[in-house]
């Protein structure tokens, strides 16, 4: 398909569905803005991918996209409102200042994003690692796993944020 077969057929599918999909979020999460967002980043993501013309049924399509980056949105949020309690905490001299604070929260959505779809002991295993400073045998004594698997879970987790960073996903 060309560019311009492409272009055309993402404006029809825009203009058909995008009122549609925007009124779908809505109901779903009675937020305008939010609804407007996600219509938006839902329809960027299509645009980027060159697949548009082998979509048999273009609401299910958009509808799967748009739930997808619902859930990074709550993982998103839920990661920074773990971040601010933890910020809460800290005493007032070790306060970071609003620029680290942006800092940090980007970081820790970049490794998120990278980390996502990992199973469960993977991502566990690479953060304690490197987030927390344990060994591996103290993190495969608290996963109940064995050495070699933690070793193969941080590995796996390696290779998928040098993925992330090379193909310049987040």
């Amino acid at each position: 398909m060309s560019d311009a077969q492409h272009t055309a057929l993402f404006t029809a599918v825009y203009g058909e569905h995008h009122t549609w999909l925007q009124r779908w979020l809505y109901r779903r999460l009675g937020c305008p803005e939010v609804a407007a967002d996600l219509a938006q980043d839902t329809f960027v993501r299509v645009l980027h991918k060159r697949a548009l013309s082998e979509v048999e049924q273009p609401r299910a399509y958009l509808a799967t996209i748009a739930h997808s980056l619902f859930v990074n949105l709550l993982r998103r949020r839920q990661l920074e409102q773990s971040y601010l309690e933890a910020l809460a905490q800290l005493p007032q001299a070790l306060m970071p200042s609003p620029e680290e604070r942006l800092q940090l929260l980007q970081t820790l959505d970049a490794l998120d994003i990278m980390l996502n779809g990992l199973p469960y002991k993977v991502r566990k295993s690479f953060l304690l690692c490197q987030l927390e400073g344990l060994t591996h045998r103290q993190i495969a004594e608290q996963l109940g796993v064995s050495q070699s698997s933690v070793r193969q879970y941080i590995a796996r987790a390696l290779l998928q944020c040098m993925t992330a960073v090379a193909q310049d996903r987040f």
